[in-house]
């Protein structure tokens, strides 16, 4: 695949998506920025494809609900690290 302007938009649009609603899924205030959330989002994104990929389901015929849902609960995850590491360092 080729690297373009197009594919880069995709990235971030996806990468807010999925950042987003793993920051739904942390219970609280999360003290983080959008850019981080979309970061993070796009980080959760690449490995929770790899992972989909590794078993056996990233390519599906309809919604990949799977890989989704690994995205998703990678990204929660990510958002309540950062949240809790930037949290006790202000305190």
């Amino acid at each position: 695949m080729h690297i373009t302007l197009a594919v880069i938009i995709w990235t971030i649009i996806i990468g807010a998506i999925i950042g987003a609603l793993g920051r739904l899924v942390v219970p609280g205030k999360q003290n983080i920025s959008i850019v981080l959330t979309i970061v993070i989002g796009i980080v959760a994104a690449f490995i929770g494809f790899l992972i989909a990929s590794a078993l056996g389901v990233a390519h599906t015929s309809g919604i990949n609900w799977i890989e989704h849902l690994i995205q998703v609960v990678l990204a929660a995850v990510g958002v309540a690290l950062v949240a809790g590491v930037r949290g006790r360092r202000r305190v």
